[in-house]
């Protein structure tokens, strides 16, 4: 299931900002450490009470304002909460109740969302003189909270996580094999999709960012069944003009938590480029399995030596999904589109293998052999014992003496002797390590 979205709306100045700060905490500055993978500072990932959200900042809604920017600030705040699961709409305790305040509750309300009405700046244990004016908006029971000094704010998180509890989520049964169509827009995401399932499911537009949502098509291929995320294309920042742009980056996020499997469409003719870069960043940091397409490859001149030098580059430039089966399709003339269905399914498969304990240790003891553990200052790596903690990615605990000592090197040494014996292709592999000593 993919993380709720918690918008937070509001007219200027009426704190959401800081708000917002407040609750995502020392995150907000935190760039990722997965390669290629940056976060943009629109929304950041939350946690209460082991519940993970992602929480979207808006610029203020002036409604009457027929001025660009606020013009802007205003539709923003829209798109917001057509992608958000629950709305936060602040309000200013000091202030009272305006006509700002009205006219976005009448828009909160037409959406048919959770709303949560939350009066800020009450900087006192006393509510807000304004208080029982705010009930004219017709959004229930509001929460007053102190975003600057932290007042409350444990009241407003534990009323945003009940609402998750009754949150419908487009999710399938296991057997259904969920795939996320990501990748920069105009590359041919939804042309694949519609050549494959064979007819016009998907509507194609030569208009980059038509995709606005995540739209799922169910299909049914030789009795399995799968169900295709077609995602909005994920553009540069810089090259964001539209803020219905920066939206669709978070349901592609989205799309990609749901997701088994992710088809990241690339265009041959411009090959991997920085975006492409952190779109599979997404993929890679959440362990989903990864098939990477190189679509309009019609349009590429070609020799005998040409297939082969641009598996090298993608390699090269996508050194940490090297694990990713690449395939060369043509989603115009269905040149191999064929074979992205048994790719799926094979990727998927070995994105939820699961190890015996005894076998595992068995090629891990091997390895240990052949490669000796490093040592530092005389002191070596020991490997106890291994078990595997999970699928979806394959995740294996190890047992050693020492964490510090397990270089990342020696690490991918294992998992690249765990590949020979078992394939694990398109899926990421995570090792978790324990501290024991011998004896326990």
């Amino acid at each position: 299931m993919s993380k709720p979205i918690v918008a937070v709306v509001g007219r200027p100045n009426v704190g959401k900002s800081t708000l917002f700060n407040k609750i995502a905490g020392k995150r907000i500055s935190i760039v990722e450490d997965t390669p290629g993978v940056t976060r943009d500072r629109i929304y950041v990932e939350a946690e209460w009470l082991n519940h993970h959200f992602h929480l979207i900042d808006t610029g203020g809604i002036e409604p009457e304002s027929k001025e660009i920017i606020p013009a802007q600030m205003r539709r923003q705040a829209e798109l917001a909460v057509e992608t958000a699961d629950v709305i936060l709409f602040i309000v200013d305790g000091r202030e009272g109740l305006t006509a700002s305040d009205r006219e976005i509750a009448n828009m909160l309300r037409k959406s048919r969302k959770p709303v949560i009405l939350t009066i800020n700046k009450v900087d006192t244990r006393d509510s807000s003189p304004y208080l029982y004016d705010f009930y004219e908006l017709g959004l229930g029971n509001p929460v007053e909270i102190s975003s600057a000094l932290g007042y409350n704010i444990g009241d407003l998180l534990d009323e945003i996580v009940a609402h998750f509890l009754n949150r419908e989520d487009s999710d399938y049964d296991d057997d259904v094999v969920k795939v996320a169509v990501i990748g920069k827009p105009n590359v041919g995401k939804s042309s694949l999709i519609n050549k494959i399932l064979g007819e016009e499911r998907v509507i194609v537009s030569e208009i980059a960012g038509t995709t606005r949502d995540a739209i799922d098509t169910p299909f049914t291929h030789k009795e399995d069944r799968y169900v295709f995320i077609d995602t909005a294309g994920i553009r540069r920042k810089s090259r964001v003009k539209e803020n219905i742009e920066r939206y669709s980056v978070i349901r592609s996020v989205t799309a990609v938590e749901r997701a088994d499997v992710c088809l990241l469409v690339i265009d041959a003719l411009e090959g991997v480029t920085e975006q492409d870069k952190k779109i599979a960043g997404y993929s890679h940091e959440n362990g989903k399995g990864l098939v990477i397409v190189v679509n309009k490859w019609d349009l590429v001149e070609k020799d005998t030596k040409t297939m082969n030098k641009y598996i090298k580059e993608v390699r090269n430039e996508l050194a940490y999904c090297y694990y990713a089966p690449i395939i060369f399709v043509s989603a115009v003339t269905g040149q191999r589109t064929h074979q992205i269905i048994d790719t799926i399914k094979s990727v998927a498969n070995q994105n939820a293998t699961r190890l015996t304990t005894g076998l595992l240790n068995e090629i891990i003891g091997e390895a240990v052999l052949l490669n000796s553990p490093p040592s530092d200052k005389g002191k070596k790596l020991k490997i106890y014992y291994a078990t595997q903690a999970g699928i979806k990615p394959p995740t294996f605990i190890l047992f050693v003496n020492d964490k510090d000592l397990a270089h990342f090197s020696y690490l991918r040494y294992l998992t690249n002797k765990l590949r020979e014996n078992f394939g694990f292709d398109g899926t990421p592999i995570r090792f978790i390590l324990k501290e024991k000593t011998k004896g326990e």
